[in-house]
């Protein structure tokens, strides 16, 4: 595997999950792969989760791991061509990305969405970059339109917590003070309708419409009442509007609709339904204290599964040096 955005990247998606469950029993078990090699990650936005259970992955793996903060420990970095460098950027990515190439051996990459010119974000540019010079493995550890570790451990999570065989999911949009990605809905969206046996439902204020490509084959359902109605699992997350229907709505704040909040009265629609969330969550905006504090509450052991199923990419990529 050379690059890992998307969940064709690894295959047939029960292998992938059979892997992860063993790698859950013995995390050490392939430690071997990794001797002598190193990864880098580079973070050109804020991380927690990421940060941690990447890096924790990788040195179960027995690999070295190099961090780079692109914005705090390095040059500032120009991503465009033919822009004059006469500003506060000394660096072009053009030749930053063959040098940190030079120094490892697997490439992570953490690159947000601009939230303003759609073509820009949605071609990847920056990641893209990466995978084309680095003359490395690349993987995404959230780009402008993905984050397929999240997807890929929320996928786990689900299986490991589901009571029947086709649990019904449901994607709900929920209100934010600030404007975010679309990054994790639409992979969420496309990692359920990879695995089949999923019940998928999106259910967000008309004019909130993710691109097609990931919605895939999922029910979109303007009502939340009727699109919570016997779910097993709600993942409740925000996206600033995707301009699929307005492309100059694109990554703006065209609701804050406080109905849309997660509180115990919507989770009382559910089929006793497990509440999920990627973290970090803006408590009684995306969802109240009782409904995140409660023991149908699925934040952490989610979080938690963020080192499996990175711990199987990376894995793959080493299996593939």
């Amino acid at each position: 595997m050379k690059s890992f955005i998307n969940v064709e990247d690894l295959g047939p998606l029960d292998k992938a999950m059979a892997e992860a469950f063993e790698i859950k029993n013995d995390r050490f078990k392939y430690q071997h792969l990794g001797k002598n090699k190193t990864l880098m990650m580079i973070f050109f936005n804020n991380s927690l989760r990421t940060r941690l259970s990447t890096q924790k992955a990788a040195m179960n793996l027995g690999m070295n791991v190099i961090v780079l903060d692109v914005n705090a420990g390095a040059w500032k970095l120009e991503t465009e061509r033919g822009v004059i460098m006469d500003g506060d950027k000394s660096e072009h990515l053009l030749e930053a990305i063959p040098v940190m190439g030079c120094y490892c051996d697997l490439i992570g990459v953490r690159s947000f969405a601009g939230l303003t010119d759609r073509e820009y974000d949605y071609a990847e540019t920056v990641l893209q970059q990466f995978i084309k010079y680095s003359g490395r493995p690349v993987f995404a550890m959230e780009t402008a339109t993905v984050h397929p570790l999240q997807a890929f451990a929320d996928l786990i999570t689900i299986e490991e917590h589901k009571t029947v065989e086709r649990p019904k999911v449901v994607l709900t949009w929920a209100p934010h003070c600030r404007a975010l990605p679309q990054a994790v809905p639409n992979s969420f969206a496309q990692w359920m309708n990879a695995a089949e046996d999923v019940d998928l439902v999106i259910t967000h204020p008309e004019g909130y419409e993710l691109d097609p490509k990931f919605v895939g084959n999922a029910r979109v359902e303007y009502d939340q009442k009727k699109a919570f109605e016997g779910a097993d699992f709600i993942y409740a997350k925000n996206w600033s509007n995707p301009g699929v229907t307005n492309l100059a709505d694109y990554g703006k704040i065209t609701s804050k609709d406080m109905s849309w909040t997660v509180d115990t009265e919507h989770m009382s629609w559910t089929n006793n339904g497990k509440f999920m969330h990627c973290l970090p969550v803006r408590r009684n905006l995306i969802v109240t204290d009782d409904v995140i504090e409660s023991p149908n509450s699925l934040v952490i052991p989610e979080a938690a599964n963020r080192e499996i199923s990175c711990s199987v990419v990376i894995k793959r990529m080493l299996e593939a040096l």
